[in-house]
């Protein structure tokens, strides 16, 4: 029985295998924090991106291609092909950019097809799991999990739920893995999901790309910014045209390897441009529901079907690349949930007829504002005629009443039927220690709280540590739940000097307790400051040293986890960055 069994799976390994290898490859890239008018094609003559440009020019370019205000909503409605809101996102941080585990991604989608599956670059959809990229459908994962990375020259990285050093800067890092990714399986189909994490502050980049925009001075057709914002601008477009060198790169390694006339490549970003920068005339930048916080490049090249040049004026959405692809590749999406998007393959491949016009809602926080092909309701009920008036400067409630009154509807919809149901105050998730299915479990001081004189090292918590732990009563907690009993060793990351070495620090989950002591004084300066090309807002970094605290043994079930110091012979215990808990016993 069960050799007939593996004969069997064989057989329909094999099918599934000859089928995908007809299929084209894919390769989505994403940008963080890159604008709308952060490229040359879109009128932008301050820098020049002839790589990304190309894919317009070789490809399709749609005109209006919307994204959510903010980065994790974005993706939670790319890899799903859902509305953000239905999938348990609702902020970018602490566990609220976790997409909830029962929805079905883009990456299963394709690995059930028989495509090879890969990440690398900026996740920010969970790290635990099961919200890691292991765990969602990619077999390979290379980058970080948070919203925002403190350093981007050769930082701690991870590669498939193990903690790495990075390589050089960190997009070109990305490219490279990607593109020996591709090379390795060049004979199989593959999906490969690019996120970049520029140009998201902190604004590092290799001097190869400051030295052109460093003293720049920016064309009449820009908005006129004080010399201190002038440096932000001038640092994004340095990245930005990094991003473009990436872009080129990767480009020709398709040419080398002869995958390019069956290769989608399609390019977009997560929200409108970090700063007052240059952005064709729209209203709005990242986090704002207007226009230009939600208006997003889209670009798909595939030589073998689209046509070079081929322009889309039909409004669409990131929830319809899910759908799109699938259907490009002839694949079933088999989600057990309705998706929000819709294919637009017809509009790529030439072959729309009658295109029904649409409405999408964008939302962030307590704004909510409403487009169709015509207008924008944006998020105080003025209503704008976005053809005729693209930055939002005339409100026409008074000439096309019917039309404000129906889209103030649907956004009224919207809040009572999808905000009263999905949200912050709606979430009951843990974080996962020890899921089944992963060794290792992260657990940075990003998603603790801290109680008593302990302090975040900033207010955006991805990529900060604790600091100030200068009292027996102080303490941290993590919500959690243990998802298989065992023993796990525990390391911690932390920094102390000399003077304060020797606290013993207590861990405890429930009624289970490990004790351990500092010992080894590491005291390294804050960097990332020599990096920087404008000042941050986010933490800077240290080098924390890795170190192995004992053994504790955890018994499935939830609680909380507890991190406490028992003596403390100097003036602080330590500044902590992150928790590793690996189960010993399978």
């Amino acid at each position: 029985m069960k050799k007939r069994y593996a004969i069997l799976m064989l057989a329909v390994l094999s099918l599934v295998t000859a089928q995908a290898a007809d299929r084209p490859n894919i390769i989505a890239i994403l940008t963080d924090d890159q604008g709308w008018g952060d490229l040359s094609i879109h009128g932008n003559t301050a820098l020049s991106t002839p790589n990304i440009d190309g894919l317009a020019k070789e490809g399709a370019q749609f005109d209006r291609f919307f994204v959510s205000p903010v980065c994790s909503p974005t993706r939670a409605e790319f890899l799903t092909g859902r509305h953000f809101v239905r999938t348990g996102v609702y902020s970018t941080s602490a566990g609220g950019e976790r997409i909830n585990p029962d929805e079905t991604m883009i990456s299963q989608v394709f690995k059930r097809a028989g495509y090879r599956t890969a990440a690398f670059g900026k996740w920010h959809s969970g790290m635990q799991y099961p919200y890691h990229p292991n765990a969602r459908g990619f077999d390979e994962f290379y980058g970080f999990c948070s919203g925002h990375w403190g350093n981007y020259f050769s930082p701690l990285l991870e590669h498939n739920n193990q903690l790495v050093n990075g390589k050089g800067f960190v997009i070109d890092d990305f490219t490279e893995r990607a593109m020996a990714y591709i090379e390795k399986h060049q004979d199989e189909p593959f999906f490969v999901y690019l996120p970049y994490n520029t140009p998201h502050s902190p604004m590092q980049v290799p001097d190869r790309w400051w030295n052109k925009f460093k003293d720049m001075k920016l064309p009449p057709d820009h908005p006129k910014l004080q010399p201190k914002y002038l440096e932000h601008a001038r640092a994004a477009f340095a990245m930005c045209e990094n991003i473009d060198w990436n872009v080129g790169r990767l480009l020709a390694k398709l040419d080398e390897l002869n995958l390019a006339d069956n290769t989608i490549v399609l390019y977009f970003c997560d929200n409108g441009p970090n700063g007052n920068r240059y952005n064709g005339g729209m209203r709005g930048r990242k986090g704002s529901t207007d226009e230009g916080g939600v208006r997003s490049p889209l670009f798909v090249r595939w030589p073998a079907k689209i046509k070079a040049g081929t322009k889309i004026p039909q409004i669409s959405s990131v929830m319809d690349l899910l759908p799109t692809l699938a259907e490009m590749a002839e694949i079933e999406v088999g989600s057990t949930k309705p998706l929000d998007g819709i294919s637009v393959a017809p509009l790529l491949l030439g072959t729309a007829e009658n295109w029904n016009d649409r409405t999408f809602v964008h939302h962030w926080r307590d704004r909510v504002s409403v487009r169709t092909q015509q207008y924008r309701l944006d998020h105080e009920g003025r209503l704008y005629d976005i053809p005729r008036d693209p930055g939002q400067q005339k409100p026409i409630n008074s000439d096309a009443p019917e039309v404000a009154e129906n889209l103030k509807q649907v956004a009224d919809k919207f809040r009572s039927e999808m905000l009263s149901t999905h949200g912050k105050d709606f979430d009951k998730r843990p974080f996962i220690i020890g899921h089944p299915n992963a060794k290792r479990t992260q657990i940075p001081a990003r998603d603790g709280i801290a109680h008593g004189n302990i302090k975040r090292s900033n207010r955006f918590p991805n990529d900060s540590f604790f600091l100030n732990w200068t009292d027996l009563e102080d303490f941290i907690t993590w919500d959690c739940e243990v998802g298989k009993s065992g023993t796990y060793q525990v390391e911690i990351f932390y920094t102390c000097p000399k003077a304060d070495i020797g606290s013993t620090v207590e861990l405890s989950f429930n009624d289970h307790v490990l004790t351990g002591k500092i010992t080894e004084p590491h005291d390294p300066p804050l960097t990332g400051m020599e990096h920087d090309r404008f000042e941050r807002i986010e933490s800077y970094v240290k080098d924390f040293n890795r170190m192995t605290l004992g053994n504790i043994e955890l018994e499935r079930g939830k609680g909380a986890l507890k991190l406490r110091a028992l003596t403390m012979p100097g003036s602080q215990v330590m500044d902590f960055r992150l928790m590793l808990l690996t189960r010993l016993d399978g």
